[in-house]
């Protein structure tokens, strides 16, 4: 009797009832209201960044509550049936990607993307799943931790998808893909000697890899190093960028009032470096709260990965987690500079639609994660 009565005492008179309801729609009652407010921030954040143009934030907007939309959708999903689903989602990715090296729609010098006729999307952006998808789906069904022989399965369906990526030329994109599928194999047990020596291998690899870049990615790399040796040409970003940061100061100079953006001194504003629009105009306070955001979205991520029931679950949630962290972390660092320019969009703030969808489709899988576990009772 005392321990029955205890046991109530530590839970609210109505704490199962709002558990259920959120159960019941299938989303997560943290994840849910941290991404609704990422995403509004970053439609106050382009509305300055796009020089105050309604028609910008209006299709933001769409594109946001489409993708909303497709993660309430994948929400409903139980992760049994993303498992099944998983190897026919990597083949077709891997042949729409064949596909948009043969008869891609170019733009800006990269053929990424493939035209439908009502719509432009990146396949790229559906291997940020399939990898991650068919990795969890075999290592599910395999022994854990991995091992050599694993492993090496592990490699091609990674390097393929990502070597056809880094050919259009998109080597942000490639790189994500890369580390999706890394995160994946960190998750399965992969020993810490193997991990230093594939990255011994790499930086071995690194002399080598630089006849393999396009000519203005090595111009990246060497304004990276030294972004003053061109000033007015592949440096300009970066510097403007610093100075944009570097000018917000504490608190920033107030939102609309950012001199980088609205006199157009700072390229891609509202996309790739709408991080420094942040920082000028809400200073390092605003940024760090932002930053606080992404982290709080992360930190939940990981708790749906470690309370996953089964390997399938958990890998695949920590690779999602995982990937989003790299993906503002990048962003961030190669705005301010710590990072070469590899052309990620900051998640949920950039102004885009392909990345924003493969976005919230993967927090839509996490919620179905949380959701869909069975509650065992004592």
């Amino acid at each position: 009797m005392l321990t029955d009565y205890l046991k109530k005492l530590r839970k609210p008179p109505h704490s199962t009832h709002y558990r259920t309801l959120w159960q019941c729609v299938h989303l997560d009652v943290f994840l849910f209201p941290g991404l609704l407010l990422l995403a509004t921030i970053g439609l106050v954040i382009l509305f300055s960044a796009s020089s105050q143009n309604p028609h910008a934030v209006e299709l933001q907007a769409i594109r946001l509550l489409f993708s909303f939309a497709l993660m309430f959708s994948v929400a409903q999903i139980p992760p049994v049936s993303l498992q099944r689903y998983a190897p026919a989602l990597y083949v077709t990715g891997l042949i729409l990607l064949i596909v948009v090296l043969l008869a891609g729609h170019i733009g800006k010098g990269a053929q990424r993307w493939l035209n439908v006729g009502i719509m432009r999307f990146q396949p790229a952006e559906i291997m940020k799943l399939a990898i991650p998808l068919l990795l969890a789906w075999y290592y599910h069904r395999s022994q854990l931790p991995v091992t050599l022989k694993s492993v090496l399965i592990a490699l091609p369906i990674i390097f393929i998808p990502a070597m056809l990526t880094a050919k259009q030329p998109d080597l942000g994109t490639a790189i994500l893909l890369i580390m999706a599928g890394c995160s994946v194999l960190f998750f399965a047990g992969l020993s810490i000697q193997f991990m230093g020596s594939s990255s011994a291998l790499t930086l071995l690899c690194i002399p080598m890899a630089w006849y393999v870049l396009h000519d203005y990615q090595r111009q990246r790399i060497l304004t990276f190093l030294n972004p003053e040796r061109d000033p007015l040409g592949s440096g300009y970003h970066i510097i403007q960028s610093k100075i944009a940061i570097g000018s917000g100061g504490i608190f920033g100079k107030g939102w609309l009032n950012g001199t980088q953006s609205n006199l157009h001194f700072l390229p891609e504003h509202s996309t790739d470096f709408i991080f420094a629009i942040c920082g000028e105009e809400f200073g390092f306070a605003g940024s760090m709260l932002l930053i606080a955001l992404y982290m709080f979205i992360v930190m939940r991520g990981l708790y749906i990965t470690l309370n996953a029931q089964d390997t399938f679950s958990r890998l695949l949630a920590g690779s999602i987690t995982f990937t989003f962290f790299i993906s503002f972390f990048i962003n961030m660092g190669m705005v301010t500079g710590i990072l070469p320019v590899v052309g990620v969009p900051l998640p949920l703030i950039s102004y885009g639609g392909s990345s924003m969808v493969t976005t919230m489709i993967s927090f839509g899988i996490l919620m179905s994660i949380q959701t869909h576990r069975k509650l065992v009772t004592t």
